[in-house]
């Protein structure tokens, strides 16, 4: 006798995690988009002094956290909602808005998450293919939104193509989403996205109580061990809805901890990006002198076209027998050959790049 689980487990595909994270031996790890760079010194200071408190609960409310969020963007405490990361608050969002009969509607390729959310919750997930840049197409995404959707995800920079639409076309493509269908901006890594400002997209909160901007402390905070993220709402609804479907809890004494820390170095954050952006730049063109072509990145991470006559997993496993993590295209949902990967340190880009070139 076997155990018998629900339909849905069925229907819930695996996310398809990075591997590696077993292995000891030195290794370039540029599969995850993860910061290179750790946690600063008084970011671990934080972690520290909070150690002494792992016999009590954490604040089930969050509420330092929610308050120096509310300080540093502008947007009332009420209507923060946290996470143990954004894909917490991304599963939660649809336990709360979808059920079957209701449809979801999202680009692909775009987050691996994504799928999650229509199979969970018997709702019908309406895919959207990029345009040719591998790009939002927000004009098709708007044809599909129908009086039985409920939800509507636009990644930016999108995960995994590294592209960005701008703030204007966004703006555009929310006055003419209906006020019933709940949006999200995945806004993981707009720190990085050169093309608007980073904290621009928070006054379209004041026009559209249905919008979401989610975000995280993963990224350019260097927190991924942690798994804190953060939603910024056009209303309170969301954020109640929220708790109401998740366990208590659900971001730990250390996670808080860390992130109230990080709030207070927005320095960091700018040279963070800095040496990012200076990667971004550098991997580019020397990409293009090994004639490989990538989409525009506006992300900690670029996107790769391998062409038709390559074999993405023969590249792969030629990267990883030289000491390099990369990320296949086709667990991420593309059709075509491709490699994600995440800009490292300058060593690590280059140990990359020369690899890269031997495979090749």
């Amino acid at each position: 006798m076997t155990l018998e689980f629900s339909e849905r487990i069925q229907r819930i595909p695996v996310y398809p995690a990075a591997g590696g994270y077993a292995q000891q031996e030195p290794l370039v790890r540029l599969a995850s988009n993860e910061s290179p760079y750790p946690p600063l010194p008084a970011v671990r200071e934080a972690i520290e002094h909070a150690l002494g408190t792992l016999n009590r609960y954490p604040d089930p409310t969050n509420s330092i956290l929610r308050a120096r969020l509310s300080d540093r963007y502008g947007v009332p405490a009420p209507q923060i909602a946290i996470g143990n990361g954004s894909c917490d608050i991304l599963l939660a969002a649809g336990e709360a808005l979808l059920e079957p009969g209701a449809e979801l509607v999202y680009a692909w390729p775009s987050f691996s998450v994504y799928p999650h959310l229509g199979a969970a919750s018997g709702a019908r997930a309406v895919t959207v293919p990029l345009d040719a840049e591998e790009r939002h197409d927000l004009e098709a995404m708007l044809r599909e939104i129908t009086v039985a959707t409920r939800l509507a995800i636009v990644c930016n920079p999108n995960n995994p193509t590294s592209t960005a639409i701008p703030l204007r076309r966004i703006a555009d493509f929310l006055a003419e989403v209906p006020p019933h269908v709940g949006v999200i901006l995945d806004e993981a890594y707009c720190e990085f996205n050169l093309l608007d400002d980073p904290d621009a997209s928070i006054a379209l909160l004041d026009g559209h109580p249905n919008l979401v901007l989610l975000r995280t402390f993963s990224k350019v905070h260097g927190l991924c061990g942690l798994r804190v993220g953060f939603a910024l709402c056009g209303s309170e609804s969301l954020p109640r809805a929220l708790d109401q479907v998740r366990q208590p809890f659900f971001c730990n004494a250390l996670a808080q901890a860390a992130a109230v820390e990080a709030l207070a170095h927005q320095d960091a954050v700018e040279d963070r990006v800095a040496r990012t952006v200076a990667e971004r730049i550098s991997v580019g063109e020397r990409l293009g002198a090994l004639g490989v072509d990538l989409a525009e990145s506006q992300a900690n991470f670029c996107w790769l076209s391998l062409g038709d006559d390559r074999d993405e997993d023969d590249v792969m496993e030629g990267l990883k027998a030289r000491g390099v993590l990369v990320r296949g295209g086709g667990a991420l949902g593309s059709e075509k050959p491709a490699l994600r990967v995440t800009y490292g340190t300058p060593a690590e880009n280059t140990r990359f790049l020369e690899a890269l070139a031997e495979v090749l």
